[in-house]
C-alpha cells in the first residue's frame, strides 16, 4: 500500500491546469475511461472553463458490460485477467481513444473499497493507463484509505500520469 497525500479540490485545479495547458500546447484533445472515479476526472477537466478546446469526453465505465459496449475491452480478457488488471487498463485506454478519435486518453480502474478486495487484488489497489498514438503504458498503486480517499488518489495520479506523458 502507498502512502500518498490526499488531495483536495485545489490540488484538482492546479492539475487540470497543467493538463490544459500541455494539451493546447501540443494542439490535442483528450477523452477519459474510468471506472472506479466515476466520472470525478472528467468533472475535473470540465470544471474548468474552455475546456472543449481540449476535452473531447469521458466514458464511465463501471460495469464490465460497459466497458465491453463502450470500449471494446475484450470480455476473455474480463474473465481471465479481472477488471481491475493491466490488459483491461490498457484495453481501455486505447479503446477510448479509439472511441473518441483524440490524441491520448487515460483510464482508470481500481477497487475502491470498503468492500470487493481480495488477497490477491486488496482495496486501494487501482490499475492506471494512458494511451498515445503508437505506444500504451499501465502502472499499479495500492492506495491507502477510505473509499473516498482512493478515488481522489486515483483522480490526482491519473492527471499527474497525464502531464507527465505530455510533458516526455
Amino acid at each position: 500500500m502507498e502512502d500518498f497525500e490526499v488531495p483536495g479540490d485545489g490540488e484538482f485545479m492546479q492539475l487540470v491546469q497543467e493538463v490544459s495547458a500541455g494539451l493546447l500546447a501540443k494542439g490535442w484533445k483528450m477523452a477519459c475511461a474510468e471506472s472506479c472515479t466515476g466520472g470525478w476526472i472528467a468533472k475535473c477537466c470540465t470544471d474548468r472553463a474552455g475546456s472543449s478546446a481540449w476535452f473531447e469526453r469521458g466514458f464511465v465505465t463501471y460495469s464490465n458490460a460497459a466497458k465491453m459496449d463502450m470500449l471494446g475491452v475484450d470480455s476473455a480478457t474480463l474473465d481471465k485477467a479481472g477488471a481491475v488488471s493491466r490488459e483491461v487498463a490498457l484495453q481501455m485506454a486505447s479503446g477510448a481513444r479509439r472511441q473518441a478519435g483524440v490524441d491520448i486518453a487515460l483510464a482508470v480502474t481500481g477497487i475502491a473499497g470498503p468492500d470487493g478486495g481480495t488477497p490477491e487484488k486488496p482495496v486501494g489497489t487501482v490499475w492506471f493507463a494512458w494511451s498515445i498514438a503508437d505506444r500504451s503504458e499501465a502502472e499499479m498503486i495500492r492506495f491507502k484509505g477510505d473509499r473516498d480517499a482512493v478515488r481522489r488518489q486515483s483522480v490526482a495520479h491519473t492527471l499527474q500520469g497525464l502531464i507527465g506523458r505530455l510533458e516526455s
